[in-house]
C-alpha cells in the first residue's frame, strides 16, 4: 500500500507567527522524504486560516528543493480559478524543477468566497474546470494549441516548458460528489477521494466509481486511488480521541465556518449527528498505532483502499504515523 500525506497549512486561531506554519510543514516534508512515504499532497485554499497556502505550485518548488525521492502532489490545483495556459506552465515548470516528481491533482473548488474574489461565476465553475483540464493536457502534449470557447480563446500557442514526465505527469481529479465521480469515470480519469466522507460513504463512492468506469469502457484495476483520511494517533485510545475531538472542532469551525457556508455542495446532514461527533465517530481514524493499523486494514477490505492519503491532526499524530505506522503498512 502506498502512503502519502495530505498537507494542510492550517493557522488555527492565528496562533504563532505565520512563517512557522510553513517551516513546520517543510520540516515534516523532509521527514517524509527520508521515510517510507510515497508523496506529499499539497492543499490549495484561499482567504481562510483553514489552510494558508494559496499556491501549491510555488510551495511545491520548496518541497522539491528539500527532498530527493518524495513525489510532489497537488491536492488540488483549483483549476477553475486559473487561466489554463498559466496553469499548464506552472505545473510543467514544477515537474522540471522536481526532476519529474509531480503528481497532478486538479479540482473545481467549492467555496463561493473564492469564486467571487477571482471573478468566476459559480454557475460556470464546472464548465471552466473541465475545459481547463482539457487545455492543460493538450498544452503538455501538443506543439501548438488553438482553443475557442465562451471562457477561453487563443490561437497557435506553444506552452513551454513541457513536463519532464512524458507524455505528462500522472493525473487525478478530485471527486467527492456523485456527479464529479461520474464525469471523471466517463473520461477515464483516476480520482482523489475526499477526507470528509464517512467510512461508509467512502466505500460506496469507491464502488460507484468502479461501476461507472466499467460502463464507460475503462478499468479501475491497478490504479492508485488515494483516499484522504484524517488521523489522530496517540499512545492510547483516550488521548487519540481527545486529539480527534479537538481536530474535528477546528475542522467544523473553519472548514464549515461563515466564509464557507455558501458552497457549491449540498448542505451536509452529518448523518443526523452533531457535526463534531460525526467526524469523531465516522470520519477520523483515531487510536493507538495498533488500532489505527487495524482500521486501515478494514478500509482496505471494505473500500478497496490501496493508497492512504493521511491528514494527521497533530504533530504527535504525524510523529507516530512516521515512526510506528508507515513502517508496518
Amino acid at each position: 500500500m502506498k502512503v502519502g500525506v495530505l498537507q494542510f497549512f492550517s493557522w488555527p486561531g492565528r496562533h504563532g507567527p505565520l512563517e512557522e506554519v510553513f517551516s513546520r510543514a517543510l520540516e515534516r516534508i523532509e521527514i517524509m522524504d527520508k521515510g517510507g512515504f510515497d508523496a506529499v499532497w499539497l492543499a490549495e485554499h484561499h482567504f481562510t486560516t483553514f489552510s494558508v497556502c494559496p499556491s501549491v505550485h510555488m510551495m511545491g518548488t520548496m518541497a522539491a528543493a528539500r527532498t530527493e525521492r518524495l513525489r510532489i502532489g497537488t491536492a488540488v490545483s483549483l483549476a477553475s480559478l486559473y487561466h489554463p495556459l498559466r496553469l499548464a506552465e506552472e505545473v510543467a515548470l514544477l515537474d522540471n524543477l522536481s526532476g519529474g516528481r509531480v503528481n497532478w491533482g486538479a479540482g473545481r473548488g467549492f467555496a463561493h468566497s473564492e469564486f467571487s474574489a477571482f471573478g468566476v461565476p459559480p454557475a460556470e465553475s464546472a464548465e471552466r474546470f473541465r475545459e481547463a483540464v482539457d487545455i492543460v493536457l493538450q498544452a503538455w502534449t501538443q506543439e501548438s494549441l488553438t482553443w475557442k470557447s465562451a471562457h477561453f480563446s487563443f490561437e497557435g500557442v506553444e506552452v513551454l516548458p513541457k513536463p519532464l514526465q512524458r507524455p505528462h505527469p500522472p493525473v487525478w481529479m478530485a471527486a467527492s460528489s456523485e456527479s464529479a465521480i461520474d464525469w471523471a469515470a466517463s473520461r477515464g480519469f483516476s480520482i482523489l477521494m475526499d477526507p470528509h466522507a464517512s467510512r461508509a460513504e467512502l466505500g460506496a463512492k469507491r464502488r460507484h466509481y468502479g461501476e461507472r468506469m466499467k460502463q464507460a469502457g475503462y478499468s479501475d484495476r491497478g490504479r492508485d486511488i488515494p483516499m484522504a483520511r484524517l488521523l489522530a494517533l496517540a499512545p492510547n485510545s483516550a488521548e487519540a480521541e481527545a486529539i480527534a475531538r479537538r481536530g474535528a472542532k477546528w475542522l467544523v469551525d473553519s472548514y464549515a465556518g461563515p466564509q464557507h457556508r455558501k458552497t457549491l455542495n449540498a448542505p451536509r446532514t452529518y448523518g443526523g449527528k452533531e457535526p463534531v461527533q460525526f467526524y469523531v465517530d465516522d470520519v477520523i481514524i483515531h487510536g493507538s498505532p495498533d488500532k489505527v493499523i487495524d482500521e486501515i486494514a478494514r478500509l482496505r477490505e471494505e473500500a478497496g483502499l490501496n493508497y492512504l492519503m493521511c491528514a494527521p491532526l497533530s504533530r504527535e499524530s504525524f510523529r507516530i504515523l512516521a515512526d510506528k505506522v508507515v513502517p508496518r503498512l
